[in-house]
């Protein structure tokens, strides 16, 4: 294989989907579909991969990248042959189905076109019976396609064109050796099509070995992030974070919102939170089963529910049309995760507010994210409960008045104020507590507080915060890592009742299967910078480096490749992870399982 032999900059030079040389079936669905113009990925990729050259896609989220692969593979594909033609991988089941609707939308007008999305959760038995019927385009996630290869139910002597979706998400998850091992299993003279939002070194690694003389299409940089898009921060004390955030949508009247979360713990506390303040609220993350996913996703796109938490590797399958915002709970853990989320609003032209409520240990991320997007975040301030009460009396009184204008049948109700004065009540009291009940707003603790953190003093403690309640425990003497607890070093409250050696790497143990070194020369501290943890899982769980990898990745939501060390012993395992984000990995961890078996995970002794 050779190096990147062309770089191309996407930039819009084409006016229209016609001047790209598309067949008139597609043309059709795309204006069905309300696309117009070209977007710069698109603009540049569909002519690229048209041609029959290897591509890399340098582009986030949002930038209309399905179409630009989708496109072309539709241009190719024989209905005539019943054989699996164009294999497009994606890192979740979401994406999946998302990539195969879409792609379905595109090929609306191609008649006798089978698509399939193959996928952990779904029936593999069903998944079988399709395929032997007969698809041309099977669109699925490492995992479940690696399961179809061992039983020979999905065949690739066929297959013409080979699309890696979201690649560095697929790596990061732990994905590598699967997608490398379908790579080695497709014909030598497939078209190989790999879009990714960074060029990391393992994605560099695999584009060397598997592609042909590839053409780099990059979405210039200042297209990161939407013009469209207000971006607004709020410096909010952790424990208020769900106050703030119910006023930002009563405020702005946020009808359509996705919360972005950094845990799934983390979303089921805010959809419980949001729910008992009456807000229609639903929650995504990677415990639901796909029917769960499927209601939920139903409901939101139907308006029933207004509000949709998630966590990202969720969302990385949602796909949903004007929104009127995005609200960041959590700031998240990388900046590229800043940008897929703010990309879900302003879309297609329209504006957007994405929001982030940043505590006080999360400022530096957020400073990350703006050198990063080359953009500004301008600091809100955060509506009081005045402002609130003001918001929704206005709207009272012009709900109140359309329904009086409109109203045909109003005379059936006349009596109910006779009634009510019939009971000793004035007119004044009568409507006060009718606004109250249907407003629906009430003092709490947090309306008359400061709900913004301070610049802290000289000599000022800082303030705790970022456990799995927002910060609640500040209030009963701190974290379970700042008390006296099992996870101090040489404490002699260790629930596994060992010494304070109790886990030295033995003399005589073998290699480990981490980094391939011997345990006993094992350096007994991390590296600066990272976190030793303690896995209760090892050799005898039959558990890999990218097992962990995978899950670490997957539910605290950091990327894979900031994770250090492994050493797998025969009954545990030690990894290093970044400090800044032991807490996280320590808190999404617990009582979560690795191949679906139970881990017990703490800070190494």
């Amino acid at each position: 294989m050779t190096e990147i032999t062309e770089v191309i900059d996407a930039v819009e030079t084409f006016e229209t989907f016609e001047d790209l040389g598309i067949s008139e079936t597609i043309l059709k669905a795309l204006t069905e579909m309300g696309f117009t113009k070209p977007s710069p990925i698109q603009a540049q990729g569909i002519p690229a991969v048209m041609k029959g050259a290897d591509v890399i896609g340098q582009a986030q989220t949002g930038t209309g990248k399905t179409a630009a692969f989708g496109i072309p593979v539709l241009e190719r594909i024989d209905v005539t042959n019943n054989a699996v033609q164009a294999l497009v991988l994606c890192p979740t089941r979401e994406l999946a189905v998302q990539v195969s609707e879409e792609i379905g939308r595109l090929a609306k007008y191609q008649k006798g076109l089978r698509i399939e999305a193959i996928y952990g959760g779904d029936s593999i038995d069903r998944q079988i019976r399709s395929l032997k019927r007969g698809v041309h385009i099977v669109v699925g996630t490492p995992g479940r396609v690696m399961d179809h290869m061992e039983r020979r139910t999905l065949k690739f002597d066929q297959v013409r064109m080979m699309v890696l979706d979201e690649a560095d998400e697929m790596l990061d998850m732990g994905f590598r050796e699967d997608i490398e091992s379908i790579l080695a299993d497709m014909p030598e003279d497939r078209q190989t099509i790999l879009f990714s939002a960074t060029m990391s070194k393992p994605i560099m690694s695999i584009t060397k070995r598997f592609l042909n003389d590839p053409i780099l299409i990059k979405v210039v940089r200042n297209e990161l992030t939407n013009v469209n898009i207000e971006q607004v921060c709020f410096e909010v004390k952790p424990q208020a974070k769900v106050e703030v955030m119910t006023r930002l949508i009563d405020m702005y009247h946020l009808k359509s919102l996705l919360v972005f979360c950094n845990t799934k713990r983390k979303v089921d506390e805010i959809v419980e939170d949001l729910q008992l303040r009456g807000y229609a609220s639903e929650g995504i993350h990677g415990d639901l089963r796909q029917q769960q996913r499927s209601n939920v996703m139903s409901k939101f796109k139907a308006g029933v529910t207004t509000i949709l938490v998630a966590t990202d590797v969720a969302a990385r399958g949602i796909d949903v049309s004007g929104l009127d915002g995005v609200i960041n709970y959590d700031i998240p853990l990388d900046e590229e995760y800043y940008v897929h989320r703010i990309g879900r609003t302003g879309r297609a032209g329209m504006s957007g507010k994405a929001f982030s409520l940043v505590a006080r240990d999360e400022k530096f991320r957020l400073k990350t994210i703006e050198n990063y997007t080359k953009v500004k975040i301008e600091k809100g301030v955060i509506p009081s409960f005045e402002d609130i009460v003001g918001v929704r009396k206005a709207r009272f009184v012009e709900s109140i008045a359309a329904s009086v204008k409109e109203s045909s049948d109003a005379d059936l109700y006349l009596d109910v104020l006779e009634m009510l004065h019939h009971s000793g009540f004035s007119t004044e009291q009568i409507v006060g507590a009718m606004a109250k009940q249907i407003m629906g707003v009430q003092k709490n603790e947090y309306s008359d507080s400061n709900l913004a953190w301070e610049e802290r003093r000289g000599g000022e403690r800082p303030e705790r915060g970022g456990d799995r309640r927002g910060g609640e425990r500040e209030s009963r003497g701190g974290s379970r890592f700042e008390r006296g607890s099992r996870f101090e070093r040489g404490g002699s409250d260790d629930r596994r009742g060992a010494s304070s050696d109790r886990f030295a790497p033995r003399a005589d143990s073998r290699r480990s299967e981490g980094g391939g070194r011997d345990e006993s020369k094992r350096s007994a501290t991390p590296e600066a910078g990272m976190t030793r943890l303690f896995l209760s899982l090892g050799r005898k769980d039959h558990i890999l480096p990218k097992d962990i990898v995978g899950a670490i990745a997957g539910e605290a939501n950091i990327p894979g490749k900031t994770i250090g060390a492994i050493d797998i012993y025969d009954k545990f395992t030690f990894v290093d992870v970044p400090e800044r984000d032991a807490r996280a990995v320590l808190r999404a961890m617990d009582g979560n399982t690795i191949k679906g078996k139970p881990v017990q995970i703490d800070i190494a002794k």
